[in-house]
């Protein structure tokens, strides 16, 4: 079957040019000898108005050049189709393209779209929303609503904002519903990991697998600033062990386990971010997974 292409490209994310970005695309498909058409990100994330060249020009590949936010907006509106997606890994963090072994180069990350497996992973809602590698509240919450208002980007940004928000860093009231239990805690942050990793290969969910059917959930409890960076340290290293779900131990510096859903009450509004983009505070947060929910082209 002749594979045809939509690329889609959002020029915003990450740092650099995307016009150099386009003239590799252009050439290297051209060289496969593949037809695909190029369009821009759009801010809204609806891409709708794909649906009939999909349909009428029997697209078979939809190939990201962004960030982990255009990916799950890109997928969550075109997963209906039977599509394959490829990731040009473009933003700040690309968390999900690093989990799945993409190379951030623009040029083996095509040649990975040429040449891998497509294979069917999860995804996961947010109330109403498709995220394809995590979600939080907390401090790393903020974290994001301070990058996205900087005039730059990339990992060096990124850093700076961490360090600048330490100082203010505070715990939030949560109360997690999960199946048959319920409790309450005081924490810096609550991740939500389908991949393992924020970004840039710091791995907050070293357990975290993209077809296990699970989402991995990080709490860091710690009181103290001291104690809550040593703690998180030790999460992103691994040494902390995964507990069972029907037996959490919220007493923990760090609770991590694994569900397929979960509720969260948000008692003392603390921000909110959904797959690195900052997102609407709400006292309410719903999380479902769902399995195998699209293709992504892998090594």
């Amino acid at each position: 079957m002749q594979r045809k292409f939509i690329y889609i490209i959002n020029p915003v994310s990450g740092r650099g040019t995307k016009k150099g970005l386009q003239e590799i695309i252009k050439e290297k498909t051209k060289e496969k000898d593949i037809p695909f058409y190029i369009f821009p990100s759009v801010a809204s994330g609806d891409y709708s108005f794909l649906h009939p060249t999909i349909k009428e020009q029997k697209i078979t590949d939809v190939i990201i050049a962004g960030g982990d936010g255009t990916v799950s907006q890109v997928v969550s509106s075109l997963m209906q189709f039977d599509l394959n997606f490829g990731v040009i890994p473009c933003g700040s963090g690309n968390g999900l393209a690093l989990t799945a072994g993409i190379s951030k180069r623009p040029g083996q990350a095509l040649n990975t779209i040429f040449n891998g497996t497509p294979s069917a992973i999860d995804g996961f809602y947010v109330n109403d929303q498709f995220a394809c590698m995590l979600c939080g509240l907390g401090f790393d919450a903020k974290v994001a609503h301070e990058f996205a208002k900087q005039p730059t980007r990339g990992l060096a940004v990124y850093v700076k904002q961490t360090l600048r928000n330490l100082l203010s860093a505070k715990t939030f009231s949560f109360e997690l519903q999960m199946k048959n239990i319920k409790f309450e805690t005081e924490a810096y942050f609550i991740s939500i990991a389908n991949s393992n990793q924020f970004g840039n290969n710091f791995t907050i969910a070293p357990q975290a697998s993209l077809t296990d059917g699970l989402l991995d959930v990080v709490i860091v409890t710690s009181r103290n600033k001291l104690n809550f960076i040593l703690q998180t340290l030790r999460q992103v290293a691994g040494w902390n062990q995964l507990q069972s779900e029907s037996r959490v131990d919220n007493k923990k510096s760090v609770i991590y386990f694994q569900t397929d859903r979960l509720n969260i009450i948000n008692k003392t509004n603390a921000p909110f971010h959904i797959d690195g983009d900052p997102a609407e505070t709400v006292t309410r947060v719903k999380i479902k997974i769902l399995e195998k929910c699209f293709r992504l082209i892998q090594p």
